[in-house]
């Protein structure tokens, strides 16, 4: 959000005042930035990163709206076309786990965790040993990890999770909980690098595509781990409110639109029950 403001907000829009700013001069806005937006001046931004730029926009606005009684504007929101990502294959995901168990490597185990958990990258990196409670078999998401880029430069934050909803206790799998076990060390330690400092997940994606490569799964992002965790979860039963809650979604809405995804397995299984009236 700084970013956003620092970059996109405040060069076009800081000097001027809300109360005289108008429909027009806020899709002109809209507009540019999607024509010619990006910072290296090759072009415009995808219309769902200008999404968040008026987002943020909308929230300064509302504080204006809420603290000094000042009319919002009106602006038309892009429209960006949903992309819907698809999840691991039976196939793939078992050669995935066999591979991720062979090793041994913590940072290998680490990845299984989300697969079987639903974590974000930036909160695998940010987890601790203490944040496994092995007697009540959970974790405990408190932080996350990120890089961002300031002025030019860029440094590894280790803050909140992504919202509210995000700080949660998860509960894992035994099997997993025994790997993880043979591996503890001491609470303050981060779990992927076994040090006081994190990974960072631009390193475990890096991680990931190397993975996917040694055992033949075509290349996918490392948030497909999310995607799947959560399908497989609707698959063997769990509704939609306790996903949504182990995902640290605020609304089940998000939960079923963004990561639930039916295969064509599961399509056929559900019209298997289809019967005759007769």
């Amino acid at each position: 959000y700084e970013n956003i403001i620092r970059n996109h907000i405040l060069p076009d829009l800081g000097t001027k005042y809300l109360t005289d700013m108008t429909t027009h001069q806020l899709n002109d806005f809209v507009f540019e930035k999607l024509q010619s937006g990006r910072l290296c001046g090759t072009g415009g931004l995808s219309a769902r990163f200008v999404q968040d730029i008026m987002r943020v926009y909308h929230s300064i606005e509302q504080y204006a709206v809420q603290e000094y009684h000042i009319h919002g504007t009106h602006f038309t929101m892009p429209k960006a076309e949903k992309k819907q990502l698809d999840v691991l294959s039976s196939e793939e995901r078992k050669k995935l786990e066999q591979y991720l168990l062979q090793t041994g490597l913590t940072v290998d185990l680490a990845i299984l965790l989300c697969l079987f958990t639903g974590l974000r990258v930036g909160e695998l990196c940010g987890l601790q040993w203490s944040d496994i409670d092995f007697e009540n078999g959970t974790l405990s998401v408190k932080r996350t990890v990120q890089r961002v880029y300031r002025n030019g430069c860029s440094e590894v934050l280790i803050g909140s999770p992504k919202s509210r909803t995000s700080v949660r206790t998860i509960p894992v799998p035994s099997f997993l909980l025994t790997l993880l076990e043979k591996k503890k060390r001491q609470d303050f330690l981060y779990l992927i690098t076994g040090k006081s400092k994190p990974a960072e997940p631009r390193t475990m994606q890096y991680r990931f595509q190397k993975i996917l490569k040694l055992c033949g799964i075509r290349k996918v992002p490392f948030h497909l781990l999310r995607h799947t965790y959560a399908t497989d979860c609707i698959a063997h039963g769990f509704d939609a409110k306790t996903l949504s809650e182990l995902l640290g979604h605020a609304d089940a809405s998000i939960t079923l639109n963004r990561y639930v995804h039916s295969s064509m397995q599961m399509k056929q299984e559900y019209v298997k029950r289809l019967q005759l009236a007769g």
